[in-house]
């Protein structure tokens, strides 16, 4: 794969937005001619703006699952509860498909992100050509799965609907959903901000 050319040695810019490919021009003004997006051979300090998004989310998940993201009123009992023991909460209560969901979508999705990035962003800077291919469906996972992130702040909003059938009496969002809301939406614009072309360029481009 390191012998076989790549687009700026063909002379050849993709757009970061529609992804039209394009001839490179060298006018620092160079449009997409489809979307009319700037044209740029790598997006502008892609390393250090996506460790910066990165390190800012990672501090913001950690009151995200210090604080309580939730409360919840069942026969009398008033619980404030974090992540984990909503987590565990849901699950006493008799909802354990709920409680996968927050699982998956609060804990397991968070962790992955932050590990896939860390991983591309050591990998790139450090010039790897070691699994480049794979490290590349990596971030289209990441992507993907971003679209996803908010999944457990909706399910706090969809707990309410279970007062209609008698599983809680009273379900209230609490300072924890906050931070966990801005820690998903930093780690996708981290993701945005990642440069994936950077993957490939191996130790001959220095970003």
């Amino acid at each position: 794969m390191s012998g076989l050319p790549r687009a700026s040695d063909l002379g050849l810019v993709g757009c970061h937005v529609c992804g039209m490919v394009c001839r490179d021009v060298e006018a620092p003004d160079a449009a997409c001619p489809r979307c009319g997006s700037s044209l740029h051979k790598r997006k502008t300090a892609s390393y250090s703006r996506t460790w910066a998004l990165l390190i800012a989310a990672f501090i913001f998940y950690i009151p995200a699952n210090v604080l309580p993201i939730m409360r919840t009123v069942s026969v009398g009992d008033v619980d404030d509860n974090t992540i984990l023991s909503g987590i565990i909460e849901l699950w006493v209560k008799g909802s354990p498909d709920l409680a996968v969901i927050v699982f998956t979508a609060s804990i397991v999705v968070p962790v992955l992100k932050f590990f896939a990035l860390s991983l591309l962003l050591i990998s790139a800077q450090r010039g790897s050509r070691w699994a480049q291919r794979q490290r590349s469906k990596l971030y289209r996972l990441v992507e993907f799965i971003g679209y996803w992130s908010m999944l457990d702040v909706f399910v706090v909003a969809l707990l309410t609907a279970l007062v209609q059938f008698g599983f809680f009496s009273q379900v209230e969002p609490l300072p924890g959903v906050v931070y966990f809301g801005l820690t998903v939406v930093i780690t996708m614009l981290a993701s945005m901000t990642f440069d994936p072309r950077l993957i490939w360029d191996g130790r001959d481009f220095d970003d």
